[in-house]
């Protein structure tokens, strides 16, 4: 029953942080569009935007936040693999609950200044030092989801290694056992 529970999680977790991850690569031709807008309105029409550059910046900003989790999820984060590779793959679980734990606990930091910061842009007003000043508020919403998702990618990374290691089984399908049951192998 609990192993249900945890996998129904671990599950959700994962469509989720696929789902946001894969709808925010969107961005990258948005910033691309907007950074040839830019480039065509200053050098051909001699008129440049006051608000490309600040939109590309935030465009980017959110693109790397949330793309936290995703990559976080797909494991391309970078390890130090002159210790990484030459251990077991219990001990690279062991690794991964301590670096996760470190990770949740910066993750907590950055989503409680984010909160601090979001009610101090709310409260003064807070904008954007640039000819166009959008505010920031938003930003500070970003901060604080794109660090919850890597929270619970974590946290369901976390779930899965500790059930691998009590019962030496995977709590959800690989990818390769995936493939293999749509073949019927």
């Amino acid at each position: 029953m609990f192993a249900t529970f945890l996998g129904a999680y671990c599950s959700s977790v994962e469509f989720l942080v696929s789902l946001i991850g894969r709808s925010i690569s969107i961005l990258m031709p948005l910033i691309a569009f907007v950074v040839a807008f830019e480039v065509f309105s200053r050098y051909f029409l001699n008129a440049p935007t006051i608000w490309a550059y600040d939109l590309s910046l935030f465009f980017s900003s959110y693109l790397a936040a949330l793309g936290g989790a995703y990559a976080q999820q797909k494991q391309a984060h970078i390890n130090v693999d002159i210790l990484y590779i030459s251990v077991s793959a219990n001990v690279k679980r062991i690794f991964h609950l301590l670096s996760g734990s470190l990770a949740i606990f910066f993750m907590a930091i950055i989503i409680l200044v984010s909160y601090q910061k979001f009610g101090e842009a709310m409260q003064f007003n807070y904008r954007r030092m640039s000819e166009w000043a959008p505010p920031m508020h938003h930003f500070w919403i970003m901060l604080m989801v794109a660090a919850s998702l890597i929270v619970l990618q974590i946290s369901s990374d976390m779930f899965k290694d500790i059930y691998h290691l009590i019962t030496g089984q995977d709590l959800l399908p690989t990818e390769e056992e995936d493939l293999e049951d749509a073949h019927g192998n």
